[in-house]
């Protein structure tokens, strides 16, 4: 399984919906714009879709991007926290992974596990 490793040592929540086209340079811009970091550090960036059913998250890799993408299939959505003040919130990588096995890291309850029979 191809997800973050346990030992990146910050994570940065970008809580507004972005445009889910955007892609390495977009998001970068996003970083160095909006969150105010610097997008060719150790962090990881995590951004959300305006239907919550989609994240990407941006991290440097010595040389180049990497952009992670994961879409949520059926009804289920990211918990999203779009009730807080901060524009941007820090996570652990604990609870990064929490977040893509589907759980609210802010009410720790899981997601639905789906099983599928077909791809299409």
């Amino acid at each position: 399984m191809l997800r973050p490793e346990q030992t990146v040592d910050r994570v940065y929540l970008h809580r507004a919906p972005i445009d889910m086209r955007k892609q390495r340079s977009g998001l970068a811009a996003l970083v160095q714009e909006v969150i105010r970091q610097d997008p060719f550090s150790s962090a990881m960036y995590i951004f959300c879709g305006r239907r919550r059913d989609r994240i990407k998250i941006l991290w440097w890799d010595r040389n180049g991007f990497v952009v992670w993408y994961k879409v949520i299939e059926g009804k289920e959505k990211f918990p999203w926290p779009r009730h807080l003040d901060d524009e941007v919130i820090t996570l652990s990588a604990e609870q990064l992974n929490w977040l893509l096995d589907g759980y609210d890291v802010w009410k720790m309850k899981p997601h639905q596990s789906l099983q599928f029979s077909h791809a299409s």
